[in-house]
């Protein structure tokens, strides 16, 4: 889909700026997030699971499980999408 130049753009203004509006702090977020996420997945081994069955066990099951199940999401989103999506002057104008 082709991006349209005459639609406004919303940008806080710089004297209105916060700390998450430098992209420098979205990185030492994103870079944070990827720290936690391995360090639990590096823990894994030593908490004791309880679950039933045998899978659950395996070191990384619920990381590999998560990262699964939203790329399962994102997928089926974007099936979605094709099936719901209307020409943008679908309500009229």
């Amino acid at each position: 889909m082709a991006h349209d130049d005459d639609h406004e753009h919303f940008e806080t203004p710089a004297n209105e700026r916060t700390w998450i509006d430098e992209p420098r702090n979205v990185n030492r977020i994103v870079y944070a997030l990827y720290a936690v996420c391995a360090g639990l997945f590096l823990i894994d081994p030593l908490i004791h699971k309880h679950g039933p069955f045998a899978i659950e066990h395996v070191w990384g099951f619920y990381a590999l499980y998560g990262f699964i199940g939203c790329v399962g999401l994102v997928l089926a989103a974007k099936l979605l999408r094709i099936v719901l999506m209307r020409p943008e002057n679908y309500y009229g104008e």
